[in-house]
């Protein structure tokens, strides 16, 4: 890679594993969904304008459904469930459980295949064939995360462990619908347009619990963070390290961001680092590596994910 691409390599690994430092810190100060409004608001603010200029949203009136469908499972839903989890859990043990997005990814890509679900014209040839490599590492995934919502694990209730890995289940849909339903449609757009629509189904909740006083600087702090770097910073970067890059070198962030999670939450939350958070993240990054380990095309019309796949797999920012 370019200097460049190692460069936006470097800031989108620490900035989609910074979000959930920021969430645990914000939730000691406003309600779930002041924090979840405060975040796509202001997103949605800065990247609405951006999209507008570049004429990407009259495109998008072909795929008005697809998108409301998108922004439920990949923003709605999954934001307000991390956000909510981690009033009981650790910063570190959500971002080891958000790992777990390739490896439920890998099962519903060969399911729907099989099923014909979300069917569309981008396929995934030999990517979708869950290979004896492939189900190995689903099986070292699973005994990682079974380590993280064992009896020994870190805090928290079932209720929010459950909460995270909904999350981790929106995250892995959200790429399905993303590159089967939307792949033609422009990249800023869409993600601008969903915001929005979380935005304004979020804001009566918020209105209803306002914080009375003004929160803390820090809590203030890590909203801001949330909304302008880990979202609408975040994107537009992206976008620019999938050009730079390619798609697939761009997918490598995915087993980076929850390491520095941990990191984070170890050094500036204070929080534990046991053995069973160690092991996991072992056997979850060495499942997540070879369950998504792309296998041979099926025949000569088979063809890689198209580059919103690939983008898509990795919009779990938290």
């Amino acid at each position: 890679m370019s200097r460049r691409g190692w460069t936006l390599f470097t800031v989108m690994s620490v900035i989609w594993g910074v979000p959930y430092l920021l969430i645990k810190v914000a939730d000691g100060g406003v309600s779930v969904p002041v924090l979840v409004f405060a975040r796509v608001g202001v997103g949605a603010a800065l990247l609405l304008p951006i999209a507008v200029r570049r004429h990407e949203l009259g495109g998008l009136r072909p795929y008005w459904r697809w998108l409301a469908v998108f922004a439920v499972v990949e923003i709605i839903a999954p934001w307000f469930l991390l956000s909510d989890a981690e009033r009981h859990l650790s910063s570190s043990l959500s971002g080891l459980l958000i790992a777990s997005v390739p490896i439920i990814g890998a099962v519903l890509v060969s399911a729907t295949s099989r099923t014909g679900l979300l069917s569309g014209t981008a396929r995934a040839g030999g990517a979708e064939r869950l290979t004896a490599v492939r189900w190995a590492g689903l099986l070292l995934g699973l005994g990682g995360v079974a380590l993280l919502v064992g009896p020994n694990a870190n805090g928290g209730d079932w209720w929010s462990v459950t909460e995270v890995l909904l999350t981790a289940l929106g995250y892995s849909i959200g790429p399905l619908i993303a590159s089967r339903k939307l792949s033609a449609a422009p990249d800023l757009g869409v993600i601008a347009v969903c915001l929005a629509a979380a935005a304004v189904v979020y804001a009566p909740a918020a209105a209803a619990t306002w914080p009375h006083a003004m929160p803390s600087v820090r809590v203030l702090a890590s909203l801001a963070g949330l909304a302008v770097v880990c979202t609408a910073v975040a994107f537009l970067l992206f976008f620019r390290l999938i050009a730079e890059v390619g798609p697939a070198r761009a997918t490598v962030i995915t087993y980076i961001n929850p390491a520095v999670a941990v990191a984070l939450g170890v050094t500036v939350l204070n929080e534990p680092l046991t053995p069973e958070m160690v092991a996991a993240f072992v056997l979850i990054l060495a499942g997540s590596v070879l369950a998504t380990r792309p296998g041979r095309p099926r025949g000569p019309g088979a063809a890689d994910l198209p580059l919103r796949s690939q983008q898509a797999r990795l919009e779990s920012p938290g």
